[in-house]
């Protein structure tokens, strides 16, 4: 967890920025294992080092700060621009090395921001539903994240969340009071993106980003994976992995 702090490869100021994550995990952690009984599951694929694209479905506004927790390695997130409109959550979103994309957009400067960290060899994290589900189950994503990973060939980290709808400032839907959370978040085994079938011809974002968010499915319990129900029984053919490529973290 500590090893980008020795990183030569990363700038002084990223390797500073880490060891401050690194002691700030080392007190959150535990309160959340006691609080929200947060579990983390399969750090064993997440890379020790470079570059990669985190996915996840996204239910809680907390879910970016329990996965930044939960990751060995700190995850900067492709956050929604309205995050940075209030100064107190602009703070604190540069302060995680998070940045802005506008929805719904081609937001090429985004876009080519993710692309610049992942060749830095960060860790980037993107909810492809582009906003919260408000029924917990996964929704149609956007195609932003499958253009990242096909322009910059980073292997793709897949990352589920089960339980934070539990949690209050949910925005939409009911919160039940009284209930003691139980979280978990799960990492799957990483993968890249083909960018074309073996005929030769090219797969559409929309089907790229589709493969990526059936991977997400796959790691959801059943009632979690909406829209992706009835298509997590296999992966999608642009998936690709190579034997033994869940690296320890």
């Amino acid at each position: 967890m500590i090893d980008p702090a020795f990183d030569r490869r990363l700038s002084p100021r990223r390797r500073w920025k880490h060891l401050l994550w690194f002691t700030a995990r080392l007190v959150i952690l535990p309160l959340l294992f006691v609080t929200l009984r947060l579990r983390v599951h399969g750090l064993k694929h997440v890379p020790r080092s470079g570059g990669a694209i985190v996915v996840s479905n996204h239910i809680d506004f907390f879910d970016p700060v329990l996965i930044v927790a939960g990751a060995p390695r700190p995850v900067l997130w492709m956050a929604k621009s309205e995050v940075f409109n209030y100064p107190v959550l602009r703070w604190f979103a540069r302060q995680a090395g998070a940045f802005a994309v506008e929805r719904g957009t081609p937001d090429r400067s985004a876009l080519r921001h993710a692309e610049a960290l992942l060749a830095e060899g960060m860790l980037v994290g993107m909810f492809p539903e582009g906003t919260r589900s408000r029924t917990g189950g996964l929704i149609a994503p956007f195609s932003g994240a499958s253009m990242v990973a096909v322009r910059s060939r980073a292997p793709i980290i897949p990352c589920a969340i089960v339980g934070s709808e539990a949690l209050p400032l949910r925005g939409f839907a009911p919160h039940r009071p009284g209930r003691w959370p139980r979280i978990d978040i799960l990492f799957g085994e990483p993968f890249t993106l083909a960018a074309t079938r073996p005929d030769g011809t090219r797969w559409r974002l929309e089907e790229l980003t589709d493969a990526m968010m059936i991977e997400v499915a796959r790691l959801l319990p059943p009632a979690y994976r909406g829209v992706y129900a009835d298509r997590c029984a296999v992966p999608h053919p642009a998936v690709q992995r190579e034997a033994g490529s869940g690296v320890a973290a």
